[in-house]
């Protein structure tokens, strides 16, 4: 049995046993002992997680998928322990799920060839649940994972960088052309691994920071100043030095003293 690839759920199936196995090692399977794979369509990369010690649980919305991985997958890899103590398929959308209910709030890696459309989404889910995410690590279109990755100074710094950046180290492992997938993608991919910050708190309201990075980077190329108008900060701040950044300038320390700066004006 052979799966289609679905353009509507932006399946792209990697065909290269060995990115497949790379992939699979960049998990350290430190101070956990539950991976979630999302998107693991023909499981490519899925036979790789299983020879690992955690306990393998994948995500899958589509139904030929689930199929073939409750069926042939099995069969096709009987060496491996595919037992439902080791390897558990959930049907349905990751985006939909509670994580930490799932998983009894045990520490997750989450890992996959992620599709295109939602990569970012799955990256935003990660930051929320961060409590129970201690390592992330998977494949992107390549100008979203060099986004995540990106330092300030950049044009491509953005929103994605600055919020995954808060909570977790991040780093760009290596670029995967688009020949080794079936359908090939119109670009290049890059894998990334992020690895949550020991202290994975803000000395700042959470959500003021979010809303200040996100309102800032929707006008990017205004100065900060005007960008954050909506906040009515008072002429006098204005004049702090860092209202006359724009957004891509600001490193995420910078940005955490500056909703700070904007929390204690408020006071």
């Amino acid at each position: 049995m052979s799966v289609k690839a679905k353009k509507h759920l932006g399946q792209h199936f990697l065909t290269d046993e060995t990115i497949a196995q790379k992939i699979a090692d960049t998990l350290s399977e430190n101070g956990y002992n539950q991976v979630l794979e999302i998107g693991p369509g023909m499981g490519v990369l899925t036979k790789y997680l299983l020879t690992k010690k955690s306990k393998i649980t994948v995500f899958e919305i589509d139904r030929e998928s689930i199929a073939y991985l409750k069926g042939s997958f099995p069969k096709e890899n009987f060496q491996l322990n595919t037992s439902k103590e080791k390897f558990e398929i959930i049907e349905g959308d990751f985006l939909k799920k509670n994580i930490s209910g799932l998983f009894k709030k045990e520490q997750v890696a989450i890992i996959g060839n992620f599709p295109y459309n939602i990569s970012s989404q799955i990256v935003f889910k990660a930051i929320e649940n961060r409590e129970f995410v201690p390592e992330f690590a998977g494949m992107f279109q390549k100008e979203v994972a060099m986004r995540i990755a990106e330092k300030e100074g950049s044009k491509i710094y953005g929103i994605l960088s600055v919020l995954t950046q808060a909570f977790f180290d991040v780093e760009y492992l290596f670029t995967v052309p688009p020949t080794v997938f079936n359908p090939p993608p119109k670009v290049d991919s890059g894998v990334i691994r992020l690895i949550r910050k020991e202290n994975f708190t803000l000395p700042v309201d959470e959500k003021l920071f979010f809303t200040v990075v996100k309102t800032a980077f929707n006008q990017r190329r205004k100065m900060l100043r005007s960008s954050l108008k909506s906040f009515n900060i008072s002429d006098s701040l204005k004049e702090d030095p860092i209202f006359a950044m724009r957004p891509e300038q600001l490193s995420v320390q910078e940005f955490i003293f500056l909703t700070q700066k904007i929390a204690n004006h408020d006071i």
